[in-house]
């Protein structure tokens, strides 16, 4: 028996390795996080899926709609990069946003500060203020830099299970199958999944900071998810879900809206700017909001 658990040390201490040393902290948590991806790296990988995203999408080119996904995104960047001057941690992100025309109920920002909001959205927040409460919580995951540290996570679950395979290669092969079969199933559920759920909650914990010092009143999150629920749809187990229940989400909300009303400034209408070019990259692929990109061809719909 001694000698089939051997195998197994290699793989505990890469797993240990990843997911219990820090050599960071996440802004406005405080939380400790191990991320090898360092920053230029995230950020051309944020810019260059932003481009192959916008040219398969079509994009909302002006109206009323587009400027108000505009201005909520300048106000929620203009938040983020102020709290980071003063933090003496400038994020240097080229915000680049777009209305994207969809049915889907989302939207996203990429490492660097790439921004899609799907249109199918817009009826669910219903205000400027519910749109808020989506897209700062979408800013505070590019923020934290929650895409480096998951792929850190993977890579480390990844090398784990890869010395568990070779330690297991000289056992028969319905152990070995067995074996790796449940390493993986464990390392999903205990270790990506879980951080996966940990990274929502503290989107949303930084998105509703930010909303409330962009102007936005914080108190509209909770009820944005009230309606999330209102959708229906099912949802699978709280254990295998990458995100928080709508209960807990709405429950943490509630419990985080006094901290965020003592930063929250009504009258707040500051702004940053948005699509414009960054140093060292590509040219942006949205020059505009309200338009559709010269360098990047829509594909066609099937």
């Amino acid at each position: 028996m001694k000698n089939q658990t051997r195998p197994f040390l290699p793989s505990l201490i890469i797993i240990l390795s990843f997911t219990g040393i820090a050599c960071s902290t996440v802004p406005y948590t405080g939380r400790s996080r191990m991320n090898i991806m360092g920053k230029d790296t995230e950020n051309q990988m944020g810019f260059q899926a932003y481009q192959e995203v916008l040219g398969a999408e079509k994009i909302v080119q002006s109206g009323s709609s587009a400027e108000m996904v505009k201005r909520v995104a300048s106000r929620i960047a203009a938040a983020a990069d102020r709290d980071a001057q003063q933090r003496g941690e400038p994020l240097g992100f080229d915000w680049q946003v777009s209305l994207i025309e969809s049915s889907q109920v989302n939207a996203w920002c990429l490492p660097g500060g790439k921004m899609g909001v799907y249109s199918g959205i817009l009826s669910v927040a219903k205000s400027e203020a519910g749109l808020a409460v989506v897209m700062a919580h979408e800013v505070g995951h590019a923020v934290a830099r929650h895409g480096g540290e998951r792929m850190t996570q993977q890579l480390g679950a990844q090398i784990a299970l890869g010395l568990a395979d070779l330690g297991l290669s000289k056992t028969d092969q319905t152990t070995h199958d067995t074996v790796m079969a449940a390493l993986g199933t464990g390392s999903q559920v205990a270790v990506l999944l879980p951080f996966s759920r940990a990274h929502e909650s503290e989107a949303d914990h930084i998105g509703i900071l930010l909303m409330a010092e962009a102007g936005y009143d914080p108190r509209e999150a909770p009820k944005l998810w009230e309606r999330m629920v209102q959708l229906g749809g099912d949802q699978p187990p709280a254990l295998l879900s990458t995100h928080p229940s709508h209960e807990t989400r709405i429950q943490q909300l509630n419990g985080w809206v006094p901290e965020a009303m003592k930063v929250y400034n009504p009258n707040s209408t500051a702004s940053a700017t948005v699509n414009k070019a960054q140093p060292g990259l590509a040219p942006p692929a949205v020059p505009k909001v309200q338009g559709q990109p010269q360098n990047v061809q829509p594909k066609p719909k099937k």
